[in-house]
């Protein structure tokens, strides 16, 4: 197994987490952006309810000024800019671990999400983003020769995934999906993990109704101290 600094094992989980985040938000509420800007009278509830499932402050006061900021302010710690910023921090710092290549695609990731935030098109700029960090998949698979490196962002995905999906609401098909990909993957990481917590993550996934909060409490600590 790799030797990797604690930092640098935390910094790889939380670039797999960060990278997951922009990439799961964007896809799953690309199909609402229209409808917040143009439905104003409904603006208010759909944002409402989509901060409240994320935990993240509503300041927004109408459906264009939520995705002009959520998606591109940078002053916003919420925001969609915001996250990929983290991840591409993440990624300089690991340049060594992760190769220039894998950090380049984060890199024209953030480039494309700085140029949809100027751009009369912007959902067409979101999804080169998007096609940038799914680039960036790819080089975590074909151009890192750690499996360890490449466990431990995968780790991170998986675990921002299932975390999202289920604040999100997603089918009952999806979650039970990501929890045992999750479950599958973990063993190989080498990291210290609450087996017990695990079980019960995927014993909640399957159940025909999911205790969210429970489930979501899960997944967050069963990994606790290892990260």
């Amino acid at each position: 197994m790799d030797i990797l600094s604690l930092e640098n094992t935390g910094r790889l989980y939380w670039l797999g987490r960060y990278s997951e985040r922009v990439y799961t938000t964007v896809r799953l509420f690309s199909g609402s952006f229209d409808q917040l800007i143009d439905q104003v009278s409904e603006d208010a509830t759909l944002i409402d309810r989509f901060c409240r499932s994320l935990e993240i402050p509503n300041i927004y006061r109408t459906g264009e000024e939520f995705f002009t900021r959520y998606c591109f302010d940078d002053q916003d710690p919420n925001s969609i800019y915001a996250n990929l910023l983290r991840a591409y921090d993440n990624c300089v710092t690991l340049r060594e671990e992760i190769g220039s290549e894998t950090v380049a695609y984060i890199q024209l990731a953030l480039y494309a999400l700085q140029k949809a935030g100027r751009s009369s098109a912007p959902l067409v700029g979101l999804q080169k983003m998007c096609d940038n960090i799914l680039a960036f998949w790819g080089m975590v698979d074909d151009s890192i020769d750690s499996e360890y490196v490449r466990n431990i962002i995968k780790i991170g995905k998986r675990v921002e995934r299932l975390d999202l999906y289920a604040r999100l609401r997603r089918p009952a098909a999806d979650i039970r999906r990501e929890a045992h990909r999750l479950a599958g993957r973990i063993p190989r990481t080498g990291l210290r993990y609450d087996e017990e917590r695990l079980r019960e993550i995927v014993a909640l996934a399957e159940a025909e109704m999911p205790d969210w909060a429970l489930l979501l409490e899960r997944v967050e600590a069963f990994l606790e101290g290892a990260t």
